[in-house]
C-alpha cells in the first residue's frame, strides 16, 4: 500500500507514507501512534480512525505551515508545564514510570519529547486559528439575527442554574495541634536527613495532598506562578538533592520539600503535606454562632445577609463580593447544580430564592481545612429552552463560535485547494469532513 520513505530510526526500517501534505510526510507510524494515544485517553473518533486521524494530521500540517509564515512564536515555558502536567498526570494514573514506558513503548525522555512537538504544535495551530479569527465582532442586532435563524432542534436546552451567596467562618486552628503538626515534620525530616527513611516513601505513607501523595510527593516542573508564593520561595531556592527544607506555612498546610531537578525557571520539587485539624468543638462553635447569626438576619432583622458578609465572612474572593460566588469556569454568577461544592449544593436544594440556609460543614475548595458556611439562594432559573431575554450571553458566544468556524473553514478550503496533496492508495476511500484532498484533474 503505498510507497516507502527511507527514515532515520530502529535499524533504519523504511517507513510508509500515507498522505503527503505540501513537502511534508504523514507516517503510517504516526497515525498509529496518535490512534493509541487517543484510545489510551478514550478520545472519541467520529469514524473511521485511519481516515479521521490522518485528516486530523494533515489539516494541522496546513495550519503549521501558515504558522511558519506568520513567525508564529509560542511560550516554551508554557508548553514545557503541559508537558510535565501530562508526564504526571500518567505516572499518576498507571502508578510508575516504568509502567508509563511499557504502555507506550517509550523511553521517558523519548514521550517527553513526542509529548514536547504535540504541544508546541497545538500551541502554534491555536495562535494561527486566534489570529484569523481575532477580529469578530458581535452587536445584538447579529446575535438576534442568528438566534432567529437557529432551527428549532438547534436551540439549546440550559439546564436549571441557581444563584447563591456564601458566608464563611474559619475556626481558629489549636495551637498545640499545629505544634503537632510541626513535630511529625521534623521527624519525618530527621529520618532522610539520617538515610533511615525515603522522602518519597513517607510521602507515600503520610503526605495528605491527594495530587501529588501517590507519586511519592513530586508535583512536576513547575514555574513560580504554579506554585503559591510561600512555597516558590523556599522551592526555588533548594539547591542540594539530598537536603529537606525548613518547614514552610502556606494556606494549604504546612510542607516540607525536597530538591528533585532545577530547569531554567522551573523546578520539580517533591513535598509532603499535612493540614492542622480543627477541633470537632471549635466546628460544632462555629456552627452554632452562624446559626445565631441566621436568627439575627432573618428573625431579628438586625443586619442583611450581605452587611453580615462584609463585616464577618472569612473568604477573601467573596467577601467585597456581597458573598457572590462566581463561577470559574463561565465567569458569571450562575452555576448549574453539578458545579457547586457538594455540600453547598444539598443546602441550595433545600431552599427558595432569598433564604439562608442553617450553618453547615463543609470543605473550602481551595485549601481542603473545614469550614462552616451559610449560603443564600439568590435566584433559580429552571432548565429551559435559551431565550435571548434570559440567556443572551450564551446565545452570543453561540453565535460567536459559529462565526469563528465559518471563518476557520472557509480559510481551510481555500488552503487545501492551494496546496499540493498526495494520499496514497489504501488511503483514499473516506468519507472526509473536508472536500478538496483528493485532486481531480
Amino acid at each position: 500500500m503505498g510507497i516507502s520513505y527511507a527514515v532515520a530510526g530502529v535499524d533504519n526500517v523504511a517507513e510508509e507514507v500515507a498522505w503527503v501534505v505540501g513537502d511534508q510526510p504523514i507516517w503510517k507510524s504516526e497515525i498509529e501512534d496518535a490512534y493509541q494515544s487517543m484510545l489510551y485517553e478514550k478520545t472519541p473518533i467520529d469514524g473511521d480512525p485511519y481516515c479521521v486521524i490522518p485528516e486530523q494530521i494533515a489539516i494541522e500540517k496546513l495550519y503549521l505551515h501558515q504558522a511558519d509564515m506568520d513567525t508564529v512564536e509560542i511560550s516554551e515555558s508554557m508548553v514545557n508545564q503541559q508537558v510535565e502536567s501530562q508526564i504526571n498526570y500518567y505516572i499518576s494514573s498507571l502508578g510508575s514510570k516504568e509502567k508509563v514506558e511499557q504502555i507506550f513503548n517509550k523511553s521517558l525522555p523519548a514521550l517527553r519529547e513526542g509529548l514536547r512537538e504535540m504541544w508546541g504544535n497545538r500551541s502554534r495551530v491555536q495562535q494561527v486559528q486566534r489570529n484569523l479569527t481575532k477580529d469578530i465582532t458581535s452587536t445584538p442586532a447579529d446575535v438576534r439575527r442568528y438566534f432567529s435563524k437557529l432551527p428549532e432542534d438547534s436551540v439549546p436546552y440550559i439546564p436549571r442554574q441557581v444563584e447563591v451567596q456564601i458566608l464563611t467562618a474559619a475556626p481558629a486552628i489549636p495551637r498545640e495541634e499545629i505544634d503537632n503538626v510541626k513535630a511529625r515534620l521534623r521527624d519525618y525530616s530527621d529520618r532522610i536527613t539520617k538515610g533511615e527513611s525515603d522522602f518519597s516513601t513517607l510521602a507515600i505513607l503520610y503526605s495528605q495532598d491527594p495530587g501529588s501523595s501517590g507519586r511519592g510527593g513530586e508535583l512536576g516542573f513547575m514555574g513560580r506562578g504554579q506554585l503559591v508564593p510561600e512555597y516558590a520561595a523556599v522551592a526555588f531556592n533548594l539547591n542540594d538533592p539530598k537536603k529537606v527544607s525548613k518547614i514552610v506555612e502556606t494556606e494549604f498546610g504546612f510542607h516540607i520539600i525536597q530538591l528533585i531537578e532545577k530547569r531554567g525557571d522551573r523546578v520539580n520539587t517533591r513535598h509532603i503535606l499535612l493540614r492542622p485539624r480543627v477541633s470537632e468543638k471549635d466546628l460544632s462553635d462555629a456552627v452554632v454562632r452562624l446559626d445565631s447569626l441566621r436568627t439575627d438576619i432573618v428573625e431579628n432583622n438586625k443586619f442583611t445577609f450581605e452587611e453580615a458578609v462584609g463585616y464577618l465572612s472569612h473568604d477573601k474572593d467573596t467577601r467585597n463580593n456581597r458573598g457572590v460566588m462566581v463561577n470559574s469556569e463561565s465567569g458569571n454568577s450562575r452555576f448549574q447544580m453539578s458545579e457547586l461544592p457538594q455540600e453547598v449544593a444539598r443546602e441550595v436544594n433545600k431552599l427558595q430564592p432569598g433564604e439562608i440556609s442553617q450553618a453547615f460543614i463543609m470543605k473550602d475548595p481551595k485549601t481542603n481545612h473545614d469550614i462552616v458556611a451559610l449560603v443564600k439562594l439568590t435566584n433559580r432559573i429552571e432548565g429551559h429552552k435559551a431565550n435571548l431575554s434570559d440567556d443572551y450571553q450564551a446565545i452570543k458566544n453561540m453565535y460567536e463560535q459559529s462565526r469563528q468556524k465559518e471563518i476557520l473553514d472557509e480559510w481551510l478550503a481555500k488552503k487545501i485547494k492551494d496546496t499540493y496533496i498526495r494520499i496514497e492508495d489504501g488511503w483514499r476511500e473516506c468519507d472526509f469532513k473536508h472536500t478538496g484532498w483528493i485532486k481531480t484533474k
